[in-house]
């Protein structure tokens, strides 16, 4: 799937290439092509969409980790890419893009509540996985 959006994501940028007016850096029209591509991928997929695996986070209290917890670079990132679709997606979006939930929403054509609490449901589910990590 990685692929496909990849290889649609530079059909894209070459077919649309004269519309870039040099206005900006070249990298950040690109990347918003890119971001644009998945994204449009994900709503095809309806991969954004509540599921089944949001309930399972429901009543779980959001609290911060706590500075004894030892995990690795390697099995953090194994753990995001764990995260359901659309914890994931605003995850990625919000903490590593760095785009707001006023822009998450828009780009997602979700509300800024419904990006706050996938947010907020993703990192509850980082969590509850680190401690289990821990407690093993």
């Amino acid at each position: 799937m990685a692929e496909d959006v990849l290889q649609d994501g530079f059909i894209t940028l070459f077919t649309r290439l004269q519309d870039y007016k040099g206005e900006g850096s070249f990298e950040g029209w690109a990347r918003k092509i890119f971001v644009n591509t998945a994204l449009m991928s994900l709503r095809k997929k309806d991969a954004l969409k509540m599921s089944e695996e949001l309930e399972a986070v429901r009543g779980i209290k959001d609290e911060l980790p706590s500075q004894n917890q030892n995990i690795g670079y390697k099995e953090l990132i194994k753990l995001v890419m764990q995260l359901p679709p659309g914890f994931r997606t605003v995850f990625n979006m919000y903490a590593i893009e760095g785009y707001s939930h006023k822009e998450i929403s828009d780009m997602l054509g979700i509300s800024e509540t419904t990006s706050r609490t996938q947010l907020s449901r993703a990192r509850v589910w980082l969590q509850n996985k680190i401690k289990e990590i821990e407690n093993v």
